[in-house]
Formats: C-alpha cells, structure tokens, sequence
C-alpha cells in the first residue's frame, strides 16, 4: 500500500505476530474501512486480541505492514499515532491513588502544547468523556477505589478524552452487568452514527457483536474464517466451525440482527446432539 494512498482508516498487509517464540498470528490480511464499527470475535486463544494489539502498534510484528490512514504506522511518531487511534486495552491498571480525573486527563496529553498545559478544548473533551460514560460523579475518587465495572467505564471515558477518529476496543464491557453493558454499547453505536468514529472491538459475546456491528471477522487459531455482515458471518457453520458447538440462529424481530441459541458441544464420536 502506498503511504500516498490511505484506502482505509487501518490496514494490515501479510502480517505476523505473537509472544516470544510463539506465533498467534501468520501472513493474516485485513482492512478496516473509515466511519465502520467491526466486531472481532473467536474462541480464547484465537488471536483476537493479539490482532487488535497489532493494528495498534502495541505488538511489534515478525512479518507484514500495519497502515494506519495510508501511512506504515511503524514509522509515524508516537503522537501522532496517539492523536489518530486510541486503544481499551485488556485489564488496565493505574497507579495507586491516582483519581479517575487524573487519569482521564492523560487522555489528552498527545494533544496539549510542549509546556503540557491543558486548554479549554481539553478542559470540554474531559468533561464530554466523564458525562458519555456516566463516570463524572467518581471524578475525585482513587480509580482503585471503584468497583470493575466502574474502573472500566473510566478507562472507556480515558480512551474517548482522546478525541482520536478511531477506537480499538478489548473487551468494553468486561465486568460490567448486563444494563451497563448495553449502555457501553449503545454509546459504542452513538460515536459511529453521530461522530463517524471507526470502532474496531474485541466481543465475546456474539449477539453482542451481531447486534452492535457492521462487520464481524471470526478468528480461528489466528487465521480469518469468516469475514462479513454479522447476518452472513453468524451460522450454524461458522458456530461449529470456530467455536465447536451446534446452535440454532434466528432473527431479532426487532432489530434484525442474528441471534444464535446454543444447545450442545461437538464432542468427537458424538455427532447427534442430547
């Protein structure tokens, strides 16, 4: 891909990748077209995650090119990148007894000048991003003080001060109950529709992705096995296929999104289900 020729908000080219010796990843290819929300689903293991951490910069490849607006993204400055594309990693930490507004304000570090003061824009993302994840009232308490589903709506609040055209989610609605994660998602959908924010996220929760995206990419053994809208991506094939179990879908009559019904394991010598 000529660096002249952002095709794409992010593009991964031949790419491999994975932990010390261990590859996750091999010779994998994908694009992520600008203004979409795309779901990355799999079983554990799959590369989920290590695919997000790749188009992210946060995990040197072995092999290939992350594009990130046509550009390598390799060789952008770090700031630049950080003004671009804001990352929810998996299981964030933050030091002790720094306040949730503290660590939100981080948020806007690749924005401010050299004497790292923050303006008045900075001052309005900050409270935009406290009031969008219902988190203002925690401000001036220790992040560690709050339960799991209230830390991970502060880092969401962290990565949306950033004010990057695109977000790389890892799992947004981890330890969160089930009305706290429609929330999350729901304001997911509301920074695409209303914003035109380019959302890539890692889901486990397949009706979760089927409902909230545009375009599901299955992962198996860090290879793609399926790629498309949720309504083609979503089958009993595919459920069997990546994730070993027989499933009855059906279509939401309200949303007309794909929802799948579990109701058995494949377990070897067993093809009939109980």
């Amino acid at each position: 891909m000529s660096d002249a020729t952002p095709a794409m908000a992010l593009a991964a080219e031949q790419i491999s990748a994975g932990y010390d010796r261990r590859t996750v990843l091999a010779d994998l290819s994908v694009g992520i077209s600008r203004g979409t929300v795309t779901a990355l689903v799999g079983p554990n293991g799959s590369g989920k995650s290590t695919l997000l951490k790749t188009l992210a910069r946060l995990l040197q490849l072995s092999a290939g090119a992350v594009y990130l607006d046509g550009k390598a993204i390799a060789r952008m400055p770090t700031a630049a990148v950080a003004r671009t594309l804001a990352v929810l990693p998996q299981g964030p930490t933050a030091p002790a007894d720094l306040t949730v507004a503290e660590l939100v304000e981080q948020g806007r570090y690749p924005h401010v000048g050299p004497l790292r003061m923050l303006r008045r824009q900075d001052h309005i993302a900050i409270t935009e991003a406290l009031t969008l994840t219902n988190t203002a009232q925690f401000a001036d308490r220790p992040v560690d003080s709050l339960s799991g589903g209230e830390r991970q709506r502060v880092w969401l609040a962290l990565a949306l001060a950033q004010s990057t055209p695109i977000l790389l989610l890892d799992e947004p609605t981890t330890f969160l109950d089930i009305g706290h994660q429609i929330e999350v998602l729901d304001l997911v959908c509301s920074l695409n529709r209303n914003h035109g924010k380019t959302i890539i996220m890692v889901l486990h929760d397949l009706n979760h992705a089927a409902r909230y995206a545009d375009r599901m990419i299955a992962l198996r053994a860090g290879q793609i096995i399926a790629d498309g809208p949720p309504v083609t991506v979503l089958t009993p094939a595919l459920l069997e296929q990546v994730f070993g179990v027989r499933a009855t879908v059906l279509i939401d009559p309200i949303t007309q999104a794909p929802v799948c019904l579990p109701y058995g394991v494949i377990k070897p010598g067993d093809p009939t289900p109980c």
